[in-house]
């Protein structure tokens, strides 16, 4: 039994194909035909993107999606096709392999989608709500459902020997556990306060002004603003400009405006300035960055992916490829059991928690940096990390090899110690991020 039929729960459903039975997907919304915004995903309308090791997982589990993906429009950019501003100057230009997928979150969802309503084990129940849970602290046997909107409507108990949670930053898992009588889930929190509004733009006939995307980093503590612009399909372009608590923009287009002549840097307000907007100004909170530790203490039969289990600040750009990780964690997990038993949901909670790890390591410690965040990890050890990584992002701007390890770290292809390498930690002590920061 899936709750939620988002993509966490899309993805969870394929990677348990072969072997269930039967896959019940319970959903909420109605699905739009064809690739369109949905009130289910009010985080739809912003930038989204596939970093390296997540595409790699979605082909893993999905061969032949990447391209589909491209032959309907979305791009391809490799991270040295990114001219990004990093909080001590613009990161160092060379040849990358490593590249992202950028489109519009519709075209993302209803690719896995399709594949996934082809697929004869799995059911779907949607327009309905999951209004709780089957079982005993010990171990979970099902879900209560009932029509959506209606709460007069009869309350269905459905049966299954799995759970998964894919119902993303609003889960009511929490608190239906607590109603089973199950102790506290442990959890950490950080919250930096991250608003953002995004827009959409034509992109100018002919236009090429030397990068295939552009992102104007945040700078701690004075510099609480971020930009950036990516292609889409459709020829269009996506712009979001995010920020801190305290540096939130006002609604709509004058306020959207203001975000961007705010910027540590002109270019990306200079860029749209010959664009055509090609959508309203949309907003949006996404409330504080958790994790939930199932993987310490859960009942039997209980697995929880994506944000469910997992919200990051958004200006990271990792959700998503943290949920394509943790489906295949999921997948490797019923792979090694041959079903999908408690030894499987066991497995499968210490597999998406270890997919989360880098992930929440890299975006907790650098939201910490900003005085207004609350929670998250403090200490020595943070100190000293957030110093080393200073000193890499330095170094960063003037040596491409420096650069090349950084990236292939934010694209989750390498552990954070990839910045420790004895090549890369010697660049970064003889030089201490001397010399000349490349140009825009």
């Amino acid at each position: 039994m899936v709750i939620g039929g988002g993509l966490a729960g899309l993805l969870a459903a394929w990677a348990l194909r072969g072997y269930a039975e039967r896959i019940v997907i319970v959903e909420r919304d109605r699905y739009p035909d064809g690739p369109a915004f949905r009130s289910g995903v009010p985080q739809a309308r912003h930038a989204h993107l596939l970093l390296e090791a997540g595409h790699r997982a979605l082909e893993e589990l999905m061969p032949g999606a990447r391209e589909e993906l491209l032959a309907a429009g979305a791009v391809r950019v490799p991270m040295s096709g990114v001219r990004w501003l990093s909080a001590a100057g613009w990161l160092a230009k060379y040849e990358s392999e490593v590249a992202f997928l950028s489109c519009t979150r519709p075209l993302l969802d209803h690719t896995v989608l399709r594949r996934v309503r082809a697929e004869p084990s799995v059911r779907w129940l949607e327009n309905t709500d999951v209004v709780g849970l089957l079982g005993t602290p010990g171990e979970l046997t099902g879900v209560q459902v009932r029509a959506r909107g209606d709460a007069r409507a009869r309350v269905r108990e459905l049966r299954a020997e799995m759970v998964v949670d894919a119902s993303g930053r609003t889960s009511s898992v929490p608190a239906w556990l607590a109603r089973l009588g199950c102790p506290p889930t442990p959890e950490e929190r950080v919250d930096a306060g991250v608003s953002y509004a995004s827009r959409m733009y034509h992109r100018p006939a002919g236009a090429d002004p030397g990068f295939d995307v552009l992102y104007l980093q945040t700078k701690a503590p004075d510099a609480p603003r971020l930009g950036v612009v990516l292609p889409v399909e459709g020829g269009r372009w996506i712009a979001s400009v995010g920020s801190m608590r305290g540096a939130q923009a006002e609604p709509g287009a004058a306020g959207f405006d203001r975000q961007l002549r705010l910027l540590r840097d002109p270019s990306l307000h200079e860029l749209l300035a010959g664009a055509e907007p090609a959508g309203a100004v949309r907003g949006f909170w996404p409330g504080p960055g958790v994790r939930r530790h199932y993987e310490r203490r859960a009942p039997r039969g209980l697995v929880v992916i994506g944000d469910a289990v997992c919200t990051f600040n958004p200006v990271y750009g990792q959700g998503i490829t943290v949920s394509a990780l943790g489906a295949r964690a999921l997948r490797t997990a019923a792979e090694r059991h041959g079903g999908i038993g408690h030894r499987t949901a066991h497995t499968a909670r210490k597999g998406i928690a270890a997919a989360a790890d880098t992930a929440w390591l890299l975006s907790s410690s650098e939201d910490v940096r900003f005085p207004t965040t609350t929670g998250g990890p403090a200490g020595v050890g943070v100190r000293v990390q957030h110093r080393y990584l200073d000193r890499v992002i330095r170094r960063a701007t003037v040596d491409p090899g420096v650069c090349k390890a950084l990236h292939e770290v934010m694209s989750m292809v390498a552990a954070p110690t990839a910045l420790v390498r004895p090549a890369v930690l010697g660049a970064v002590l003889r030089g201490g991020g001397s010399g000349r920061p490349a140009s825009p």
